[in-house]
């Protein structure tokens, strides 16, 4: 643990693109796959950014747009971007046919939240007052 903490300082002292949170959730991601893998294996950046959505989708809810803004990771190969610098300092490993591209998802964001989700925002004691004025 103490040379993860040490390897990501030195990312985070040579580049201020993205917070700390950012490279720290790629990592709970990383391991919400390897915990549903039977053998050990290589992580796909596929799999990776769907880790990150479903972890998005547990941890922030409908705000894990803001939250990954405000960590500076505007879209999806911002997270690629993390996944290459962690790569170059010796955190992650990489196979020759990783590149940034598997990082690209153009609806990344919207794609958050689809209609499969389930999610939903609960009802508070206020709500019908709210929904009375938006009417």
């Amino acid at each position: 643990m103490k040379d993860l903490v040490h390897r990501l300082s030195k990312i985070l002292e040579n580049d201020k693109s993205y917070k700390p949170e950012a490279y720290l959730f790629v990592v709970a991601a990383l391991g919400r796959v390897l915990q549903t893998l039977r053998e050990p294996r290589h992580v796909t950046g596929r799999e990776l950014l769907e880790a990150i959505r479903e972890e998005a989708e547990e941890q922030f809810g409908p705000m894990a747009r803001a939250v990954f803004e405000h960590w500076g990771a505007k879209n999806s190969l911002d997270f690629g971007v993390i996944v290459f610098k962690m790569v170059d300092e010796g955190i992650l490993s990489k196979t020759e046919t990783d590149s940034l591209d598997d990082f690209k998802d153009a609806v990344f964001f919207e794609s958050l939240f689809d209609n499969t989700s389930g999610y939903q925002l609960k009802e508070g004691r206020g709500s019908a007052s709210y929904r009375n004025i938006l009417n």
